[in-house]
Order: C-alpha cells, then sequence, then structure tokens
C-alpha cells in the first residue's frame, strides 16, 4: 500500500532534490513530528546547544559550497542560536534556520512553547524570515529559503513551521527550480576602475573574505603580481583570501580609523575587494584615507557597498571581478615592488615558564602540517598566528566574522564534517582562547562522537586578555569579571569524550600535537600560556 503524501514526505523529497540530507541541530517536542522516522538517507548532527548547532552548520555550508540544514527549538532555541547567527549573517553563510511552532489551533491562547512573533525573533540576523500561512506552503517555502540563502549576499534565511503542518495531506510537490549564485560587474564601470588602477603610482590592494569564498584566491594572487601591487589583509577577516609568506604580502591593516589611514600612508589608490570599508573595532579617531589617497571597492554585498565612509564602489562577483580586472589591468613591472611583511620571529633566549604565545606558535610551526586548516578565537593572538603560522592556501584559515566569541570550537566540527564527506583528509587546529573555550564547550562532544581529526590547543592565560587590553586603550580600568582562575579545561575535555592533555614545554606541546594528529578521535591540548596584549 502507498504511504499518503503529505506535508513532511513531500519535504523531504524537496530537500533531497536541493541536496540538503544534512540536518545540524538540537531536537525539542515541537521539532519531533518534522523528525519522526527520520530517514537513512539523511544524516543529524547532533550538538548539545543550539549556537554550537549554527556554528557547525556555518563551516559545514563554507567548507561545501552550498546551503546548510538546521533545526532547533521553537523560541528558545533559537534565541541560544542567535549569537552565532550573527556571525552567519556578518560571513555571507547560506544557511536554512528551522523551528518548530506550537499547534495552530492552540496559538490564539498563547500556548507553552509557543513562538511569539516568531518571524521577528531572528531579525535582523536573517535575509528573510517567514511562517507559512498554509500547511500547504511549507515545500514552497523550503524552496524560497533556498534561493534566499544562497543568492547573493548568500546568507542565513529562517522557517517557522507549525508542528502539525507536518501531517497534513499534500499532493506530491514536484515544482523544482535552479538559482544563479554570481552577478557580473557592471562592464562599463569596471573598465573605468581597471583604468584608475592602471595609472596608479603606487597601488594597494585589500582582499577579503568574500575573495576565498569566491574561489578567488588565485586570481587574487595573478592581479597582484601583473600590478606589482603592496596587499594587505583587511581589518579582521573571516577567511583570508591572499597567502601571508607572498613577498607582497604586507600584513594586516589594523582595526581603528588612524592605525588604518596610518598604514595606507604613500599609497595613491587603495583598492578593496571583497571587503567592507572597513572593519573598525577600537574608536581611534583620525582621516578615513591619507592625504592624496583613493580607495575602489569591489563587493557582491550592496549593504556593505553602501555602508562605506569613503571611495567609489563596484558591484559584483569578486572573483569574476577581479579576472576581468586581471585581462584589463596594464602590467606594473615598472613599479618599485613594496618591502615584503617584517617577521621578526624573536623568542626569548630561556624558555618561559609560563610560555609566551610566540613561543606557542614558534613550536607549532615546527609541527603543523602544510594542508592543515586553522580556526582561530585567540583574538589576542592572532598577529602572532599571522608571524608565525602564516595561511597559504585557499579555505585553509577560519575565524568569526561577528566579533562574538564561542564560534570556533564548534566551527571546526563543522569543517572537519564537511572535509569527511567531501572526502578530503586534512587536520583542523583550533586555536582557542580559554575564555573562548567555555562559550562552546559542549561543541567537542560532537567531535568526539563523529572521531573527528580536530587538534584544540587551548591557551590558558585565566583571563579575557583581548577586553583587557581594550580596558587600557579605552582608559576604563577597574572592569570586574575578566578574570578566570580555575578551569580545569583538560578534565572537562575528557568527560566530554575527548583525549585531553596539560601542557608547559614547547618540548610538551610538540609531542602531544604530534601525537593527536595520528590519534583516533579528538584531541584538547591546554596550554599553560601568559597574557598577551593584543595589538589592536
Amino acid at each position: 500500500m502507498t504511504e499518503q503524501a503529505t506535508v513532511r514526505s513531500g519535504t523531504y523529497d524537496l530537500l533531497r532534490s536541493l541536496g540538503l540530507t544534512t540536518v545540524f541541530g538540537n531536537p525539542g517536542s515541537t521539532e519531533q513530528p518534522f523528525l519522526q522516522e527520520f530517514p537513512e538517507d539523511f544524516t543529524y548532527v547532533l550538538a548539545l546547544q543550539e549556537a554550537s548547532v549554527i556554528a557547525m552548520a556555518d563551516t559545514f555550508a563554507q567548507v561545501t559550497g552550498r546551503p546548510a540544514l538546521v533545526n532547533v527549538h521553537s523560541s528558545a532555541g533559537l534565541g541560544n542560536a542567535v549569537g552565532n547567527l550573527v556571525a552567519a549573517y556578518h560571513g555571507n553563510t547560506p544557511l536554512i534556520v528551522t523551528s518548530g511552532q506550537q499547534h495552530r489551533e492552540l496559538l490564539i491562547g498563547e500556548p507553552y512553547l509557543g513562538n511569539r512573533e516568531a518571524t521577528t525573533l531572528p531579525k535582523p540576523w536573517v535575509k528573510w524570515s517567514y511562517e507559512p500561512a498554509r500547511a500547504e506552503d511549507v515545500p514552497e517555502a523550503f524552496l524560497r529559503a533556498y534561493a534566499m540563502a544562497l543568492q547573493p549576499p548568500a546568507g542565513p534565511v529562517y522557517l517557522s513551521v507549525p508542528m502539525d503542518d507536518w501531517k497534513r495531506p499534500l499532493s506530491g510537490f514536484t515544482r523544482t527550480r535552479t538559482f544563479s549564485d554570481r552577478v557580473l560587474p557592471d562592464p562599463d564601470r569596471l573598465r573605468s576602475f581597471a583604468d584608475r588602477i592602471s595609472a596608479s603610482r603606487r597601488p594597494a590592494l585589500v582582499f577579503g573574505p568574500e575573495v576565498d569564498k569566491a574561489c578567488g584566491w588565485d586570481a587574487a594572487v595573478a592581479l597582484a603580481e601583473k600590478l606589482r601591487a603592496a596587499v594587505y589583509g583587511s581589518p579582521l577577516l573571516d577567511r583570508a583570501s591572499f597567502p601571508e609568506d607572498h613577498p607582497l604580502f604586507r600584513g594586516p591593516l589594523g582595526m581603528s580609523v588612524k592605525t588604518i589611514s596610518d598604514r595606507l600612508t604613500g599609497h595613491d589608490l587603495v583598492v578593496v575587494i571583497g571587503a567592507e570599508v572597513f572593519r573598525y573595532y577600537p574608536y581611534v579617531p583620525g582621516p578615513y584615507l591619507p592625504d592624496g589617497t583613493e580607495l575602489l571597492q569591489i563587493t557582491g554585498n550592496p549593504d556593505v557597498a553602501a555602508a562605506a565612509r569613503v571611495g567609489d564602489s563596484l558591484l559584483g562577483d569578486p572573483k569574476t571581478a577581479i579576472e576581468q580586472l586581471l585581462a584589463a589591468v596594464a602590467d606594473g613591472t615598472a613599479r618599485t615592488a613594496p618591502e615584503p611583511m617584517a617577521r621578526p620571529r624573536v623568542l626569548p633566549e630561556a624558555p618561559n615558564s609560563p610560555l609566551t604565545p610566540p613561543e606557542v606558535y614558534a613550536a607549532l610551526s615546527s609541527v603543523k602540517p602544510a594542508d592543515a586548516v586553522i580556526v582561530n578565537e585567540s583574538t589576542s593572538t592572532m598577529a602572532q598566528q599571522i608571524e608565525w603560522l602564516p595561511t597559504t592556501r585557499s579555505g585553509s584559515f577560519f575565524a568569526t566574522a561577528s566579533g562574538g566569541i564561542g564560534w570556533g570550537t564548534p566551527a571546526a566540527v563543522g569543517i572537519a564534517l564537511a572535509d569527511r564527506q567531501r572526502g578530503v583528509p586534512r587536520p583542523v587546529v583550533g586555536l582557542i582562547g580559554d575564555g573562548s573555550f567555555q562559550y562552546s564547550v559542549q561543541a567537542i562532544w560532537t567531535a568526539a562522537q563523529h572521531r573527528l581529526p580536530i587538534v584544540y590547543v587551548v591557551m590558558r592565560n585565566q583571563e579575557y586578555s583581548i577586553l583587557k587590553s581594550f580596558a587600557v586603550l579605552e582608559e576604563t580600568p577597574g572592569v570586574p569579571g575578566l578574570d578566570l582562575p580555575g578551569l580545569d579545561i583538560a578534565g572537562v575535555a575528557r568527560g566530554f569524550g575527548c583525549r585531553a592533555v596539560d601542557v608547559d614545554t614547547t618540548e610538551d606541546l610538540q609531542r602531544e600535537f604530534k601525537a593527536a594528529l595520528t590519534a583516533d578521535t579528538t584531541t584538547v591540548i591546554v596550554v599553560a600560556t601568559q597574557p598577551q596584549k593584543a595589538m589592536l
């Protein structure tokens, strides 16, 4: 006997056709009608808290290059998820976030677990938020959600589905559509940009996260080399888009108006591709650009273009724009090559105890495999990472796009799961601060359950070091709650099923890191370190 077609069966058929067969979630009662008799050809990735669910799905989508499906619980679960939803929104990650709603018949009376004003809760951190007016509209709502998540600028969308909708009869939903995910730049405006770049005496290129996400790494290198231009990393980047060991790479721009302006002094033209102008963090006033410097911006995100404080913008897919610029700009061999980024790599004459962050990074630089992925959420030591562990390959550096912590630990899980699905064996290294680790420590349970090849290096400096640096900059002494004594991170990690060790020396760190690379499970290495003053 043929099973009666329902909203649920029609939705699962649609999800199969879209390739959305991995569901990241943490189930609740209002989600059970969707998840019941979970299909054998689907994979459910359980995380123990909804913020971790979102971050895992975020990097899974980034690495696989297609939208990821998320299912969280009503308003409480969605509320937990919002912190990392902010990162997915700023990072332009295509996510379809769903949650269950109470029975339609009960909603008028504000029932327990009802999601009041469901479509409002995730705003403004989703591109589209919808609760279908009819049960019959659920599959089509998923199809539209897929299109909205994927189309540029990509980003998360949200669907709220009443729990009684799934069992409603529905004749087979067979409509399918395909969608473009790239928009070409205006050819006349791009030609004018190319002319201005060709005429520049000392251009600077700033490549942002959009470039790597658009698979534009190789084109970016070719453009920089043709122009013989200095290349800077965009501020607070969440993806590296240029090899940080390249002789044209000059290092990160900085984070404040004044720092960035000072770094760009001497350049007559700055070309920002795939990034905001700019991501500012501390308020240190100064001119937005040095005198005599002009700026051009190319981005696939209209909001990013509109928000720029200076410069002329061009909308379009970054990879396509770079490739078209490469064909249109004049050769720059007559320009004087810029000085490469300084890498002092100064270490103390005698080992420290606790270790300094440069000692940690120097030790890791000799044992990290060339193909390893780095997820960095040690916010006070990111400058040391670029100095000692430069990103040299596309798709091998990830950080949060929002500035909130608690993203990095679960993000490493999403990367490892995506690599496993793609059949790409490479280690994933999470460089995590002890404060950041606590926000989403439960994510390591998922890593251990899936026996993922992740090595977490947790730098235990017993404080929120980045916040102490910020307090000095902003002249705000006496802020409470910046110290973190008494954390047994290795003990907690073992409790979640991971291999975990405490180390105090560089020799122990290197030995345990090598052992972790061949372990058949997730490893957490806790390194006692001295606080590092962040370069703000």
